[in-house]
């Protein structure tokens, strides 16, 4: 999210309403509240809260209809909340909401944090001499997150470690039926390939579920990361999910319909690290040894991604996205299945 706009009329909310009852739980001038929204986002609308004073981030699912499972903010709010303070950096809570009456939906408030944004990981806005440094503070980042004891943080019930392969699967082959606007054969040869595959490897960590640059704040002036956000899809699942899903990019060409992706650039021209290079600094900091079974992670990641976005287009099509430009992600989806079904046919 890197641009701030006015409420979009299906997502706005009466700042006076809002205003009023945050008085009682963060102190602050919330007479003086103006809220504007983040663009960029496809899930979660998201506002920054201004009382002139201060400034405050709101959450909130979107309105309408919500897919099972979908748009859990409450498990976004409890996972943040569990890990302040914890070595992975995230926005400070500061007030959950679970009365939906008063802005339309359940929602949470947290912390802003001041920083710089990279939406992609060409990094095109950065000097070229941190692309390479914030691209590994990015694995290490996430490399300290796997490394957590998620039983010691009291997330014993936030996911179940076992089968996460397998109910990723059939939990994006349901989220996907449950928004299909048309017949798209590669979508449905992908996750035949995906159920076929299941990998024994039960690893369990805390995983993101979304862990990407352009979910992060990068700090000024450093190449360090100042946050980790859109918390949404975290549960207790296996590591090389979030790896892979972070790594999609460099099996996506550059300027290709499914997205911004990497494949063909000249790395070193760039100022870019290779794919190589980042795995080994993940398994340098986690001390792992390099992963089996990323391929089947990939494809999987191209799946739920594609699903993901079939979700996005399709309350684009009921009038309720989040994105302006979420009428524009329909072609997308097969360009992502079959991105999927490249990746697996690397699988011997």
């Amino acid at each position: 999210m890197t641009e701030l706009v006015d409420m979009l009329p299906q997502h706005r909310i009466d700042a006076q309403v809002l205003g009023r009852v945050l008085k009682r739980h963060i102190d602050g001038d919330w007479d003086k509240l103006t809220i504007r929204q983040f663009q960029g986002g496809q899930s979660n609308p998201t506002y920054l809260l201004d009382t002139g004073s201060a400034r405050y981030v709101l959450r909130k699912q979107p309105p309408g209809p919500l897919l099972p499972k979908a748009h859990q903010i409450d498990r976004e709010h409890r996972i943040m909340a569990a890990l302040w303070d914890r070595g992975v950096p995230v926005p400070r809570m500061l007030h959950y909401e679970s009365d939906a009456l008063i802005i339309g939906t359940p929602f949470f408030v947290m912390a802003h944090v001041e920083g710089r944004i990279a939406p992609d990981l060409r990094m095109a806005d950065l000097a070229r001499s941190e692309r390479i440094p914030v691209a590994e503070s990015l694995m290490r980042t996430l490399a300290r997150l796997h490394c957590l004891d998620w039983r010691a943080l009291g997330l014993t019930d936030f996911g179940r470690p076992d089968g996460y392969a397998r109910r990723q699967v059939e939990r994006w082959g349901k989220q996907y039926a449950a928004s299909r606007t048309a017949d798209l054969p590669a979508m449905d040869r992908l996750g035949t390939w995906l159920a076929a595959n299941i990998p024994a490897d039960e690893r369990a960590t805390i995983a993101h579920g979304d862990f990407r640059i352009g979910n992060v704040i990068l700090a000024g002036g450093r190449p360090d990361i100042a946050a980790v956000l859109d918390w949404e899809l975290s549960t207790i699942g296996h590591p090389l999910a979030d790896l892979a899903y972070c790594l999609l990019p460099y099996h996506m060409p550059c300027g290709g319909i499914a997205g911004p992706g990497l494949a063909g650039l000249d790395f070193a021209a760039e100022g870019l690290p290779s794919e190589v290079q980042l795995i080994e600094t993940y398994c340098t900091s986690t001390g792992i040894a390099p992963p089996r079974n990323l391929d089947f992670f990939l494809a999987l990641a191209f799946f739920r991604l594609a699903a993901i976005v079939q979700g996005v287009y399709a309350r684009a099509l009921q009038g309720n996205a989040s994105s302006a430009s979420a009428h524009e992600m329909g072609p997308r989806v097969a360009a992502l299945a079959e991105a999927g079904l490249a990746v697996a046919a690397h699988e011997p």
